[in-house]
C-alpha cells in the first residue's frame, strides 16, 4: 500500500532542514546556493502567490511549491491558461531516493491541484536531469517541448492535465489563441 503524503506549509522553523537538504549533492546539482534559495523561500513564504510545502510520509523528506504558471513571466509557460499551476520541487532526504516516493508525492500534489480547479499542472526540469524526468513521467506528467526559460537555459516542459470522463489526454496541448 503506497504511503499517505501530507503537505505541510513551510514555516521559518523548516529553514535549517531545507538548507541542509539544499546542500546535499543530489539537490545542489540542480538547485542554486542553499543560502540564496532560502532567501527566495523567505521572500515568498508569507506571500499569497506561491504555496510552499514540506512533504511528509513517516517524516519530512521533500519540498514542493506551486504557483500560477504565468505569475513570474516564464516564457516556457506563456501558452498556458491563466489558471494553470506550476510546480518546483526537490526530494531532500536521501533515505527516500530510489523508492518511488518522488513519483508518489508528485502525483498526489498534482492531483490536489487539478481537483482544486487547475486545468493543467506543469513542471520544467532541466532536459539532462533524467532522474527527475523519469519521476515526473511515473507520476503522470507528459513531456512536451524543450524550450528556453526566463534565464535562457533550456527546460523540458511537462504537463499533467485534468482527466475528463469522456476524453483522454494525448499529451501537452498546443497553445490556444486566447490563453
Amino acid at each position: 500500500m503506497p504511503p499517505e503524503y501530507r503537505f505541510e506549509p513551510v514555516t521559518r522553523a523548516d529553514y535549517p532542514m531545507l538548507r541542509g537538504w539544499l546542500a546535499l549533492p543530489h539537490v545542489r546539482a540542480w538547485w542554486g546556493d542553499p543560502d540564496y534559495e532560502i532567501g527566495l523561500i523567505e521572500d515568498e513564504v508569507e506571500g499569497d502567490l506561491c504555496d510552499m510545502r514540506v512533504v511528509w510520509a513517516d517524516a519530512p523528506f521533500a519540498f514542493v511549491q506551486d504557483y500560477p504558471a504565468k505569475a513570474y513571466g516564464s516564457p516556457q509557460y506563456g501558452y498556458l491558461p491563466k489558471t494553470a499551476r506550476a510546480i518546483d520541487t526537490f526530494l531532500g532526504d536521501p533515505a527516500y531516493l530510489g523508492r518511488g516516493h518522488a513519483a508518489g508525492y508528485l502525483r498526489a500534489r498534482a492531483t490536489q491541484l487539478l481537483e482544486g480547479g487547475a486545468p493543467v499542472v506543469v513542471v520544467d526540469p532541466d532536459p539532462t536531469n533524467t532522474r527527475a524526468i523519469a519521476a515526473y513521467e511515473r507520476a503522470g506528467f507528459v513531456a512536451g517541448q524543450v524550450v528556453p526559460c526566463e534565464d535562457g537555459e533550456e527546460v523540458l516542459v511537462m504537463e499533467m492535465q485534468r482527466q475528463h470522463p469522456t476524453s483522454k489526454t494525448d499529451g501537452p496541448r498546443a497553445p490556444a489563441k486566447d490563453d
